[in-house]
């Protein structure tokens, strides 16, 4: 090894030589033609060596760039035919001459041959040359049609150029969507058997006439949503325009149409199902920039798509919801795999809302997916939809909950709870339902969610349900170990819950729990009854004096909500009590009378006023859940039987499913076929 940092001791070392060309030749003792002591040379020594070397390394370069290069049988030059002209390779596998094809560029006479084999035929060089000159024709041809076109657009207008831009924008856009690839098929799987699909004529004269009046006000809705926001997620219906909230992103999702199908159907509006069906044919697009709630779109869309799916059979509803459920995916790429509430269908990028605690997800969010995940592991054979939902049960068994309670927030990052505050109602509702009918939708195999669901109840009895002094029973909300003796609106639907519950209740109670419903029921009826209008506000108080009444003024709106009428009808299957039937009669007409106008219907802003303004929309829920839930409680109960439908939070009724191995999760599903 050289160490080029050491200089011999007696020697000056030349700065522009290698140290490999510092060594002096060796001088005789004697001689007198060379002083002994000289160990440097001249300057005029130094030039010479320098020219010398510089000659030589501009020689090597020169020969390395200009030299044909034998080993690779490749030309260097720029020369521009040779650039646009390719030369012919051997194709693959064809079997070479002599061990040896000779490439285009090769040195020597061989400079301009093509010889290959194809199919057995060699190429002579007169054939070669041939191919050569009708290429550089070629090149001559299309560079003059090039000069020819440019002459031409400049000879065109501002307004042509545009408007020939914007034509092959278009183009572009087009050739992109039909390029797009085509969905891997979804595997056969037998179809669950459809039972209750097109039943339920009532017998009595009465019950169909108001049947046919609910049947009429949705036509109503679907009408006026059809004329003014066709598309558009929601409708305005005093501005009679779209109208779209922040769950559904900046995109028209059509919200309305995929939320009512299922209703169209069992209503038997069929011309309207088949409009809202060719809608989604054409228009339904995921790939779309935009942040939408997995929660909302879970329960709106995909159980949408997926009960038109089983209602009608038609297979793009399948395909469509299986598309949007992939997009919804990356929602759960978290520390816990606690799915963030909002995703971006197009990035995939997921968070939380700013107002949730601590940046927490919410519990009837995350809880509130069972349902849709095992139809579409069992519509795909994708194992992973089903995987998803059994973490999240997993992690939250194994947590610790206060006082056996469930609170409203859970932090995706750390998987510990949020501020503690149990409910119901708003946050947490849908969580305590889906554990029961995870349940029944397994054809009571799955024993663990019934087991979660008894224990969640039994400790919301334990803290949450009271008697008020007047004797209504209502369910409070749970704050950092206290009760406040408040009602959402959206906590009525417990009736039902607690009536669909009561059979396979544990220790014999399934009278216990009707009754229960039955006394939430009433509650919810008094809240209607206490207002002016007949509809149910918002939220309603159990202290003070003041008994199911809101006090507060942004509490004291009707937003078109189906909770209360969902109780009733549950009631009625399990009762045949004639008095849920007047009572939704009565909800009906209210509706009817305070919340529709010319473009549709409209929620009121104050229950409690004989003159109320309007909120001006028309929510999708409303066609989904309120007026279905009607229909179904003037209908005979051979529509939609509860032993072969669950109904999922947003009233998309989904086939029961026989499921083995459930609780090892790998996803092997059975069922009866038609």
């Amino acid at each position: 090894m050289v160490c080029t940092n050491c200089k011999p001791s007696n020697m000056t070392t030349p700065a522009l030589l290698p140290l490999s060309g510092r060594r002096i030749p060796t001088l005789s003792p004697g001689a007198a033609s060379f002083p002994h002591h000289r160990a440097t040379l001249r300057l005029s020594e130094k030039f010479i060596l320098l020219l010398i070397l510089s000659a030589f390394i501009t020689l090597c370069f020169g020969a390395f760039f200009f030299l044909p290069d034998n080993s690779k049988h490749k030309r260097f030059d720029l020369g521009l035919e040779d650039v646009l002209i390719p030369h012919i390779e051997a194709p693959k596998g064809a079997k070479h001459l002599g061990g040896q094809v000779v490439i285009h560029g090769q040195g020597g006479h061989d400079e301009h041959r093509h010889r290959h084999e194809v199919e057995g035929i060699v190429q002579s060089p007169e054939t070669g040359l041939e191919e050569e000159e009708s290429l550089r024709d070629k090149i001559r041809v299309d560079h003059e049609r090039a000069l020819q076109e440019a002459k031409e657009k400049l000879r065109k207008s501002r307004d042509e150029l545009r408007a020939e831009i914007q034509t092959e924008k278009s183009k572009v856009v087009e050739d992109l969507k039909k390029k797009k690839e085509v969905p891997k098929p979804l595997p056969p799987v037998p179809m669950p058997k459809v039972v209750g699909v097109n039943d339920g004529d009532p017998v009595e004269p009465d019950v169909k006439e108001k049947r046919d009046k609910i049947r009429e006000m949705m036509k109503h809705a679907w009408d006026s949503y059809r004329q003014y926001g066709w598309g558009h997620n929601e409708l305005k219906p005093l501005a009679k325009k779209g109208h779209s909230t922040n769950i559904f992103g900046n995109s028209q999702m059509g919200a309305t149409i995929v939320d009512a199908l299922d209703s169209l159907y069992m209503m038997g509006l069929h011309d309207e199902f088949k409009d809202g069906q060719e809608w989604i044919e054409q228009n339904l697009d995921f790939s779309v920039n935009a942040e939408v709630s997995v929660f909302e779109v879970n329960i709106r869309f995909i159980g949408g798509l997926l009960a038109a799916y089983y209602l009608s059979g038609q297979e793009v509803f399948k395909v469509k919801a299986v598309q949007l459920a992939e997009k919804l995916l990356p929602a759960f790429n978290t520390p816990t795999g606690i799915p963030w509430a909002m995703v971006n269908l197009k990035s995939g990028v997921g968070r939380n809302w700013g107002w949730a605690s601590a940046g927490s997800s919410i519990l009837a969010e995350f809880g509130t997916l069972h349902m849709e995940f095992v139809h579409l592991t069992y519509l795909t054979g994708n194992p992973a939809y089903y995987q998803k939902v059994m973490h999240i049960r997993k992690l939250l068994a194994k947590m610790d909950r206060p006082n056996g309670l469930y609170p409203n927030y859970l932090n995706p990052r750390t998987g510990r709870w949020g501020q503690h505050h149990t409910s119901v109602g708003g946050l947490g509702d849908s969580f305590y339902e889906y554990l029961l009918k995870a349940w029944l939708m397994s054809d009571k195999t799955d024993t663990e969610a019934r087991k979660t669901y008894d224990d969640a109840i039994e400790a919301i009895e334990r803290h949450l349900i009271r008697k008020s002094n007047g004797g209504l029973t209502f369910i409070g909300e749970w704050k950092n170990g206290h009760l406040e003796r408040k009602m959402g609106h959206l906590t009525c639907f417990a009736g039902g819950m607690f009536a669909l519950g009561a059979d396979g209740s544990p220790d014999d109670k399934a009278g216990h729990y009707l009754q229960l419903g039955a006394e939430i029921a009433h509650t919810c009826h008094e809240s209607y009854d206490r207002t002016v209008l007949k509809l149910g506000p918002e939220a309603f108080k159990f202290d003070s004096g003041l008994e199911a009444v809101a006090v507060r003024q942004n509490e004291k709106y009707y937003i078109l909500r189906p909770e209360v009428i969902e109780t009733y009808w549950y009631m009625w299957r399990f009762t045949h009590d004639p008095k849920y039937r007047q009572w939704g009669w009565e909800a009906a007409q209210a509706i009817d009378k305070y919340c529709r106008v010319s473009g549709g219907f409209s929620g009121v802003k104050d229950v409690y006023s004989s003159n109320p303004t309007y909120d001006d929309v028309q929510q999708s829920f409303f066609l989904a859940e309120t007026l279905k839930y009607l229909y179904l409680l003037f209908s005979s109960d051979d529509l939609m039987p509860l032993e072969s439908w669950v109904f999922n939070t947003e009233a998309h009724p989904l086939p029961v499913l026989h499921l083995t191995d459930f609780s090892e999760g790998i996803g092997i599903f059975q069922t009866e076929s038609d």
